[in-house]
């Protein structure tokens, strides 16, 4: 067992009898979740274990999010160097770290640490597919320091909240066209302020930049004066958002409160710079492949609107599968943020991962894949980032594919994955260790 500088685990396990002079395969996965909650859930990562629950095939958690990526993947890599009985050639099993936050752990293994030149990642979350490629990733970082006003005498104090959205993975459901809570709340607030004087206070939306946001939270004042005005402005956009969102957001929830007095606000300047900086920033898809029918080329993911004490923070995650396509949206986020006064920071830049339809490894994944299951497999690139993109910079002649179990809703409280699409995933491994290169 070796550890390195970053942290990544590597065991190395000689293969079972017969086996010892086959070629060394690399099994790798991460070792970190993405930690996501429903507002209402009481619960502390740090200290909790994920209450799992069985519905049906499918194990899922309570309220949070169920770290089978990648768990599973990491399961099935240690039950692999558990076991006495299950054929295999000498293994490389390689366990990443913050893979969910920038990919900063693979990016530390260095071109002297693995010995394998086939690799299987596995990362994918559908079982009737082999992934080739991936999109390359790129955050954004946007801060904004500004003078508050001390709220007047007379002033009146709301929190509107968004909440009940579905959620996801900023890469894997970008394309379904899901509710954003940060776009949401935007609408609210800027679609209410210019007639009601509407002062922010406090915005507090989404939170990691692979999750799509599904919780928003704001605090607002208003002149005494206007109260009926704003009760009238917001309930009109909560009938008519809901609405507009009821097929692919079904569940979601907009609520105005009265709150407590509040002892700063935002000027009138500054709300208006903000909101209209917000509604500037893209979410969602911006271009498909033209390679790969039905890929997603590049999008972006408006993930998290922090404005409190004077100090406005919003995250993006732009992704694409082209670099020049990610830099170019990427430098039009920028500009758009800069315009509104905000100092931009890139961060966390990570490589695609370039499809190889003639692997060798992939010939013999399909073959094995169809002979067992009577069907050729999906053969795709993913919008998702994936660590091979970064491993094959660092080992350009490693030959790897992606394979998984299929879970849904990952990155969000929805996440869940098929207890029967685990075992078709085991089997498949298992037949690619005994059967493989």
């Amino acid at each position: 067992t070796l550890v390195d500088s970053a942290g990544n685990v590597l065991i190395r396990k000689p293969g079972t009898s017969g086996m010892e002079d086959r070629k060394i395969i690399i099994l790798q996965s991460h070792l970190d979740m993405v930690h996501q909650k429903n507002a209402e859930t009481l619960f502390d990562f740090p200290t909790e274990g994920i209450r799992m629950t069985v519905e049906g095939d499918w194990v899922t958690a309570i309220g949070t999010t169920l770290g089978a990526d990648n768990g599973l993947g990491v399961s099935a890599i240690l039950a692999l160097l558990e076991s006495t009985d299950l054929p295999h050639p000498p293994l490389e099993a390689l366990f990443t770290v913050d893979e969910e936050t920038g990919m900063t752990g693979v990016m530390g293994v260095t071109p002297d640490f693995l010995k394998g030149r086939i690799l299987l990642n596995l990362d994918t979350e559908n079982d009737n597919e082999i992934d080739i490629g991936c999109a390359g990733g790129i955050d954004i970082t946007a801060t904004l320091t500004y003078k508050e006003d001390k709220s007047q005498e007379g002033m009146v104090f709301y929190t509107i909240s968004v909440r009940g959205l579905k959620g996801g993975h900023s890469g894997m459901d970008i394309h379904l066209g899901l509710g954003n809570a940060n776009k949401i709340m935007n609408i609210l607030l800027q679609r209410s302020a210019a007639s009601t004087d509407l002062r922010i206070a406090s915005i507090d939306g989404g939170g990691l930049r692979n999750a799509i946001p599904r919780e928003s939270i704001a605090t607002v004042s208003v002149r005494e004066s206007k109260r009926h005005l704003l009760e009238e402005k917001l309930g009109a956009e909560k009938l008519r958002l809901t609405q507009e969102w009821k097929h692919r957001e079904p569940s979601l929830i907009i609520s105005v409160a009265e709150a407590e007095k509040v002892e700063y606000v935002m000027s009138p300047e500054m709300n208006n710079r903000i909101l209209e900086a917000i509604e500037g920033i893209h979410h969602g898809v911006t271009n498909m492949s033209s390679k790969v029918p039905g890929l997603v080329e590049t999008s972006n993911n408006l993930a998290r609107v922090e404005a409190v004490a004077g100090k406005l923070t919003i995250n993006c995650l732009t992704r694409s599968s082209v670099t020049t396509g990610k830099m170019e949206l990427a430098n039009k986020l920028k500009k758009i943020l800069e315009m509104a006064g905000c100092k931009v920071v890139f961060g966390g830049n990570y490589p695609g991962w370039d499809p190889d339809p003639d692997s060798f490894i992939l010939g013999i994944a399909a073959d094995h894949y169809s002979r067992m299951f009577g069907s050729r497999p999906r053969v795709q690139a993913c919008h998702a980032g994936l660590e091979c993109g970064i491993l094959k910079g660092t080992y350009p002649d490693m030959d790897m594919i992606s394979i998984g179990p299929t879970i849904l809703g990952a990155h969000s409280p929805q996440e869940r994955a098929s207890i029967a699409s685990v075992v078709k995933f085991w089997d498949f491994l298992q037949c690619l260790l005994k059967y493989g290169p």
